[in-house]
């Protein structure tokens, strides 16, 4: 212990107090890399022992007293100073890293009063954003143009009345939530579940770094965790942890989203959910929340009023697309007979007595504009934005 901490305290300079620091974030580090000590058992060997520098200077003797797995007890006699060094390494190459413990007073209070809270927090970007008041909104990897519309627009408008957007940076509604509330020049926090020297996905590479400069990422893993399947369970109990509610655009029956809802309910945070078409599967999570108590949502002030928070006036939902382009009689008539229910090319040509070729003409016309858009089994269905 004494030989890490000293290097540590000497690439970090010759203050006292910074090498008192780097020595216990050290055994903070050490402690979370142990194999077999999850957040619960972390927890209670700080009950204990206060801080984790105790417990590595406790003695073999005494941590073989300890019920612990033979994996962990080994580790603590001689933990992997290695990769707590890459930690550190990773923390020191820029300001805006941080590395925050339970105890460390930056430590998202909310957070912290959930079972198994994480013990460490790793941050790229404005720490201070976890203390904020947050919405987590999720929702379905592939949504339909609708529920990505409406996952952008409402985070748009909830940055608008103070609230912080929290995702898991995952495809679909997540990434359009935080491009929501960054088109609002709003606040949002991205929960990984990796280390945050990787971006997963890939794709999201650049929407990461305009994150990580506006708003935060955070992960509880340490740098070079992979994305395990069952590191994402965990990365939405830290989502909802953070929020005041969780806001579920779209759903499939069995997904993610729901675990995310779910954990919101065990945590006392607040569920709300956007209803969507009968013929939709990716409404019927949803409307399985409002059956089960979550708060239906039509606007943003469903949501705004429920948590007791003031809004602006004159910030209602606006269009990402802007003005409409002009489109000739057909155009309209066929989007007028649409509704909001998906619906084939066979019921389009029946209800608008135009010919199959003029209506999948109008169609491609109409998608490439982003005024419809075909999710899946050739049915098509209208923006939201357009009425």
């Amino acid at each position: 212990m004494d030989a890490i901490s000293t290097d540590q305290a000497n690439a970090s300079g010759p203050c006292l107090d910074q090498a008192a620091h780097e020595k216990t974030l050290a055994a903070w580090l050490a402690l979370r890399h142990c194999p077999g000590i999850g957040p619960r058992r972390y927890q209670v060997l700080l009950e204990y022992y206060q801080q984790p520098d105790n417990l590595l200077d406790a003695g073999p003797a005494e941590i073989n007293r300890l019920e612990l797995p033979r994996e962990s007890k080994e580790w603590l006699k001689q933990p992997g100073w290695e990769k707590v060094a890459a930690d550190l390494d990773w923390l020191h190459q820029r300001p805006d890293r941080h590395i925050l413990t339970l105890h460390d007073p930056r430590y998202p209070e909310r957070l912290k009063q959930i079972d198994s809270a994480p013990p460490l927090l790793f941050v790229n970007g404005r720490a201070e954003l976890l203390q904020t008041p947050q919405l987590g909104i999720v929702g379905s990897r592939n949504p339909s143009a609708g529920g990505r519309d409406n996952a952008f627009n409402f985070a748009r408008s909830l940055t608008r009345a103070g609230l912080t957007v929290t995702s898991g940076l995952a495809l679909g509604i997540d990434a359009a939530a935080h491009q929501g509330a960054l088109a609002g020049n709003g606040q949002t926090v991205a929960v990984t579940g990796t280390g945050l020297d990787r971006v997963y996905p890939a794709r999201h590479r650049e929407l990461a770094h305009e994150i990580a400069a506006r708003g935060a990422l955070i992960s509880e893993f340490p740098v070079g965790t992979p994305p395990l399947a069952d590191h994402f369970p965990r990365r939405n109990r830290i989502i909802s942890g953070l929020s005041l509610g969780i806001l579920v655009v779209e759903a499939a029956p069995k997904s993610g989203s729901l675990i995310t809802a779910r954990f919101a309910t065990e945590q006392g945070r607040e569920v709300f959910a956007i209803p969507g078409s009968i013929h939709n599967p990716l409404a019927r999570g949803c409307h399985n929340l409002i059956r089960q108590g979550a708060k239906l949502v039509e606007t943003i002030d469903d949501i705004v009023g429920e948590l007791g928070l003031t809004m602006n006036p004159g910030l209602p939902l606006k269009s990402n697309f802007g003005d409409a382009p002009d489109l000739d009689a057909s155009a309209l008539k066929l989007l007028s007979i649409m509704g909001h229910d998906p619906v084939s090319i066979d019921t389009l040509v029946a209800r608008s007595r135009l010919s199959a070729e003029a209506v999948a003409s109008i169609l491609l016309v109409l998608e490439l504009q982003g005024m419809v858009s075909c999710p899946a089994g050739g049915l098509y269905i209208k923006a939201t934005n357009h009425p």
